[in-house]
């Protein structure tokens, strides 16, 4: 079974952008070069918004990048820089990346809320745009 997991982040500020950009493009580095890794897919969409898909071997190996650096240092980062933020997980049998359709569907129906330090009002109701254009 493939391991996939689908992020969306929304940025609170345009301040917090280049380093936002900055810290994205290591981890997309990262996240090329990972072990385990089948897939990877970013999308960014309107108001600072941003979306992250990617098929994994296994959880372990899903995990493995999400602790390694640079992915665990953006990720407290996070927690200051973004009022929205989503995660969801899932097993498919098939280990092509899903649409941008089902990634959202799967986020508002199965996905979870990150903690975040100042929370938007459409974070703490759990509402999710779909990806623009999807």
């Amino acid at each position: 079974m493939v391991f996939i997991s689908v992020t969306r982040l929304r940025l609170r500020s345009a301040w917090f952008l280049p380093a936002f950009i900055l810290w994205a493009r290591r981890s997309v580095k990262q996240v090329q070069r990972s072990d385990g890794n089948l897939g990877a897919e970013a999308r960014q969409d309107a108001y600072l918004a941003f979306w992250t898909k990617t098929a994994w071997k296994d959880e372990k190996s899903m995990r493995a990048f999400m602790f390694a650096e640079p992915h665990r240092i953006v990720m407290g980062k996070l927690t200051k820089w973004c009022d929205e933020a989503a995660v969801v997980h899932w097993t498919q049998e098939d280990p092509a990346l899903p649409g941008w359709k089902e990634a959202h569907r799967r986020l508002v129906t199965e996905g979870r809320r990150s903690r975040l330090r100042r929370p938007s009002e459409a974070h703490e109701k759990f509402e999710i745009p779909p990806p623009k254009g999807s």
